[in-house]
């Protein structure tokens, strides 16, 4: 079992997520919920590490969570 640090972001209009996992290069999708967002974003990283696996490519693990911060400009 891997763990990997996802990222949501909100759509500008609150209808739903965006989802991204930084490990993961690639590796992104939506959901309309966050439940929904979290859901699907668990199968895009199945998919996702399948594709690398059938292509033998390795398969990245999350060594170090990215870091958020916030910059004022």
């Amino acid at each position: 079992m891997r763990t990997y640090t996802v990222i949501l972001e909100p759509h500008d209009d609150n209808e739903g997520f965006t989802v991204t996992v930084p490990a993961l290069r690639g590796c992104i999708t939506q959901g309309r919920s966050r439940q929904e967002a979290l859901e699907r974003v668990q199968e895009a990283i199945k998919c996702h590490i399948a594709g690398l696996e059938a292509d033998g490519e390795p398969v990245p693990d999350e060594l170090v969570p990215p870091l958020l911060a916030t910059v004022a400009v």
